[in-house]
């Protein structure tokens, strides 16, 4: 029985590594793929936040690096995500009795353009936006910053993640 087992294993293997099936518990399809590069996200929002482009791009590149097994490179990958942050806008949300804010909301939106090198019928260009919203009473430095930041990117790595290799 623990011999029958091991065979029933042993093929189930063969058979999934001679298949080339690429399997992650992400849901993440990289096909023959076998390296990424994100390139440098520039910031050309109206209002442009310091550091944002660099914390973005890494943000991406992480995700990906977590997600697959795919090796990070500077060029020539066979999946390239690039693009721009076309949107960094803080507005009010609500307003009190007092007809003042009660909550602001910052926006962040980047433009991406995905290719893939091995399978061109992927690749795409779209944008992705996200918001975190915050009491009007705070300003968004410190700690109020850090958070909206990582919400937000968390969010849009994972969107585009989601469209270019979870294919949902």
């Amino acid at each position: 029985m623990k011999q029958l087992k091991y065979s029933i294993l042993f093929t189930l293997c063969v058979v999934i590594t001679a298949c080339k099936v690429q399997y992650s518990f992400t849901g993440a399809d990289t096909g023959d793929a076998k390296t990424f590069q994100v390139n440098f996200f520039q910031n050309n929002a109206d209002l442009v936040e310091p550091g944002l482009d660099i914390d973005f791009t890494n943000a991406l590149q992480d995700l990906i690096q977590n997600q697959t097994s795919l090796s990070l490179v500077n060029s020539g990958g066979d999946l390239i995500f690039e693009g721009e942050i076309t949107e960094y806008r803080i507005a009010p949300m609500t307003a009190t009795a007092e007809n003042t804010a009660a909550q602001n909301r910052l926006t962040i939106g980047v433009n991406v353009r995905y290719f893939n090198i091995k399978d061109t019928e992927k690749d795409f260009e779209r944008n992705f936006s996200f918001f975190f919203d915050y009491p009007a009473n705070s300003q968004l430095i410190g700690s109020t910053k850090d958070e909206a930041f990582e919400v937000i990117f968390e969010r849009l790595t994972q969107d585009i993640f989601n469209a270019s290799l979870a294919n949902w």
